[in-house]
């Protein structure tokens, strides 16, 4: 069962302070025999695979939860292995319910270092091609040094307006094709903490009007949203960006966590360099926590929140505003469906698990799960508006598999 409560709230700092304090947050639970069949626990290592670059990226527990399931192709305790393998990451949501590509990896320097390339198409025709160097275990196995370079194309990406009062009937779309080159440093202190940085290059984005396959009958985001920041400029601006981060992985496993936590904290920059206008800064901050409840209850909480900082007299390009909703943050919304300066959403979630015995043997299978949520979710800009306060009560149709999608409910 899911309660939902969109709220806004004056007084954005505190808040989100208030609000991370309290409820940092949670992966995703999974059945028991899973963990059964698993290989021995392991501490997970804060060092997998970076964020991947372009401009829509998921919170990193979600990004790291679908790069266990797709890249790692097992439970994540194991190095991928050289050779061909099936690419089904580094599409943002929204791309359609299938993308599938080719991919090759290849080590080098006696497995130290290795090469990256991948492709992929999706059910709407977004494109992706993507190639990386990364060298492994130096400074006796502390860090992490490489490169990555990602072309993304885009044919229908959903945008709403300004706003946490956005609703469906305000969907427009928009085609954007974007190039990306980002260098990145991780470096890890000790089994669980990690600081990384990454600095890249961010082509023009070509915005154009929506294309792809299985369209629905929705406008041009020019049309529907001229007078939204950068949407209407016949050239949008290249940025060269940033980030610094700190990660505090605590996860029993990593492919099937059951206790544990993982937290992060981020500083972005996007230096607009065609003129400064879209210049700006974010501070995020996200966590997961698993608590157990007996041999049979995994309670799961999740946070993320992201505050943008900009100059006055800047703006945010409507493509770079942090946005909220769909499968992967938001379930009982479509994908993109909040746009805004600001953002906060916190998931509890519950997932209970019924074996043929209490030793969880290899052979027991678990009965279907039931999981239950509840959500919260806050966006306020600077300028205030009214507010309005809406509540539901929906049935979730969650799943406790090991890529389980994040809290929320569907419509």
């Amino acid at each position: 069962m899911l309660f939902h409560f969109p709220v806004r709230v004056p007084g954005v700092r505190v808040l989100g302070v208030a609000i991370l304090l309290l409820t940092l947050t949670a992966p995703r639970a999974v059945a028991q025999d899973d963990l059964a069949n698993a290989p021995a626990q392991q501490p997970p290592s804060p060092l997998s695979a970076p964020r991947p670059a372009g401009i829509a990226r998921e919170p990193a527990f979600i990004a790291t939860a679908i790069d266990l399931a797709t890249e790692e192709l097992g439970d994540g305790t194991g190095k991928s292995p050289s050779g061909w393998y099936p690419e089904f990451s580094n599409m943002v949501t929204g791309s359609g319910w299938l993308s599938v590509g080719p991919g090759y990896r290849h080590y080098f320097r006696n497995g130290q270092a290795f090469v990256d390339g991948s492709t992929a198409v999706s059910w709407h025709l977004y494109r992706m091609a993507q190639g990386r160097v990364e060298f492994l275990q130096l400074a006796s196995g502390h860090l992490v040094l490489g490169a990555q370079g990602m072309f993304q194309d885009e044919t229908q990406v959903a945008y709403f307006g300004i706003g946490s009062d956005s609703s469906e009937d305000d969907r427009s779309q928009y085609w954007m094709r974007v190039h990306d080159v980002v260098g990145y440093a991780k470096l890890t202190t000790t089994d669980w903490l990690a600081i990384t940085g990454e600095f890249g290059w961010l082509g023009r984005p070509d915005i154009r009007a929506p294309g792809g396959t299985f369209r629905g009958d929705y406008p041009d985001v020019r049309t529907a949203f001229p007078s939204d920041p950068a949407v209407s400029l016949n050239q949008q601006p290249a940025f060269l960006h940033g980030e610094w981060a700190v990660t505090a992985d605590t996860r029993d496993h990593r492919g099937h966590p059951t206790s544990g936590a993982l937290y992060r904290a981020a500083l972005t920059t996007y230096d607009d360099r065609s003129g400064g206008t879209f210049s700006f800064r974010q501070y995020e901050a996200e966590g997961l926590q698993i608590v157990p409840v007996g041999q049979t209850l995994i309670v799961a909480l999740r946070a993320w929140s992201i505050f943008t900082d900009v100059p006055s007299g800047h703006q945010i390009a409507f493509y770079m505003l942090p946005a909220l909703g769909g499968h992967n943050t938001l379930r009982d919304y479509a994908t993109n469906q909040f746009h805004d300066n600001n953002l906060l959403v916190v998931n509890a979630e519950s997932a209970s698990q019924s074996t043929s015995t209490s030793t969880l043997p290899r052979s027991s299978t678990p009965a279907t799960s039931r999981p239950g949520s509840a959500t919260w979710i806050w966006a306020k800009r600077r300028t205030a508006r009214a507010c309005e306060s809406t509540t539901s009560t929906r049935r979730s149709r969650g799943s406790t598999s090991p890529t389980a999608q994040p809290v929320g409910a569907p419509s």
